[in-house]
């Protein structure tokens, strides 16, 4: 498994070969609360970094999830549709959203690395 990236919209970024796998963090989690609904992007449809290419929607509030890179939907996760607690449960892991064939692997460097991720989060936080 390749380094976490995420994005100051609190989305989480995996690659492996040209295909990465993006999910909301933990930190996203808990800010929304409860998940009650997620919309996923359709396979085959090209999104652009920073683009909207889902919503999740909370006991709280309705959020849009947005790709940290551009590229083709590849692969969705049915099984947050069916049952978006698991959003809550796992969200940077089993939890992921959808999967891209990335167009441009340079966008990976304007994201943030596990640390620097956390101390942003912690920031805007407060």
């Amino acid at each position: 498994m390749s380094e976490v990236k995420f994005s100051k919209e609190h989305e989480w970024i995996t690659l492996e070969g040209d295909v990465a796998t993006i999910g909301i963090t933990k930190h996203a989690t808990e800010m929304l609360g409860d998940i009650v609904f997620a919309e996923l992007p359709e396979k085959g449809s090209s999104v652009e970094k920073d683009g909207t290419a889902g919503v999740v929607e909370s006991t709280k509030a309705a959020s849009d999830v947005y790709t940290p890179v551009s590229g083709e939907v590849v692969d969705t996760n049915q099984s947050i549709v069916d049952d978006p607690a698991k959003i809550n449960e796992d969200p940077e892991g089993g939890a992921w959203f959808f999967k891209l064939k990335i167009k441009d692997t340079s966008e990976l460097d304007t994201l943030m690395n596990k640390e620097e991720y956390d101390k942003f989060a912690k920031e805007t936080s407060s």
